[in-house]
């Protein structure tokens, strides 16, 4: 895999040794990041991403020194390191380096990495529902997108895998879908899409609102709110959203078995519209 990483002003290839045993983020997770793509050379919302990863740091109380645009402008510059067109993964990521339980803001610290990661096949993804929830506001940093908040998406992953699934849906703490493992979670019904209102156990996604929006436009209608696991056995298709693979159909949930339904094919055909001409 290709990468170069941006710190403190150089480009440096492969991977880096930037954080030491001693740096607070190693030890006491002080890191959020976040993730966009470049692809067919576009880079759909990268502004938005690189904005969001501003506020995920102010959030979790760390002291970013650069804005969205300057990051967007670093992240431009690193796609330019490959091939035109390659399909990239860009990487933004803030980090406190000192600090005893609480990271020291004073200490925050950038870097930014792109790297080759090919966007996923179209031919869907199975899933199951999961053990494991997603946490409360009160319990986690769900407003940021932080590093600590995924050993639990991991270990849920690798469950679902042990039972020969690809990913996870996973629930509040009320017992209502959340969200995918790694991505937002849309289901369909006679024609109207539904999706898990925003309520502080998941990040609202930048695809997932891009893709809302795409819906909306296009005449399909779009309902945000309480979603109970059963409804998922009910709907007429899945599919997800999110940075790694933007709309993805759900072939499989547990033991129910679904088609790439006509909500999921229009969203994928919308976005793919919005990121070649870059529209709004």
């Amino acid at each position: 895999m290709a990468s170069w990483t941006y710190i403190e002003g150089k480009w440096l290839a492969g991977n880096p040794p930037i954080l030491g045993p001693m740096s607070h983020a190693m030890w006491q997770s002080s890191l959020v990041f976040d993730g966009a793509r470049a692809f067919d050379g576009m880079t759909p919302d990268l502004d938005r991403h690189c904005a969001r990863a501003v506020q995920s740091a102010l959030n979790l109380g760390l002291g970013p020194m650069l804005t969205g645009g300057e990051i967007e402008e670093i992240a431009r510059e690193g796609i330019g390191h490959f091939p035109s067109g390659a399909a990239l993964y860009i990487r933004p990521m803030f980090w406190a380096e000192t600090g005893f339980i609480g990271g020291d803001p004073r200490s925050t610290r950038f870097a930014l990495t792109v790297y080759d990661l090919a966007m996923p096949p179209d031919g869907g993804i199975s899933a199951t529902l999961s053990p494991f929830r997603r946490p409360s506001s009160e319990c986690a940093p769900t407003d940021a997108k932080a590093a600590c908040l995924y050993p639990n998406s991991g270990r849920a992953i690798a469950e679902a895998r042990r039972r020969g699934f690809e990913n996870a849906v996973m629930l509040d703490l009320l017992g209502h879908v959340a969200e995918f493992a790694t991505a937002n979670l849309f289901l369909g019904k006679d024609g109207v899409a539904h999706t898990p209102l925003p309520n502080g156990s998941f990040l609202n996604g930048i695809t997932r609102q891009r893709v809302i929006k795409l819906l909306r436009r296009a005449g399909i209608e779009v309902i945000e709110r309480i979603i109970a696991p059963t409804e998922l056995f009910a709907a007429d298709e899945i599919f997800a959203t999110g940075n790694f693979g933007k709309v993805q159909a759900v072939t499989q949930l547990d033991q129910r078995r679904f088609e790439s339904g006509r909500i999921c094919r229009r969203a994928r055909e919308l976005y793919w519209d919005f990121a070649f001409t870059g529209g709004q």
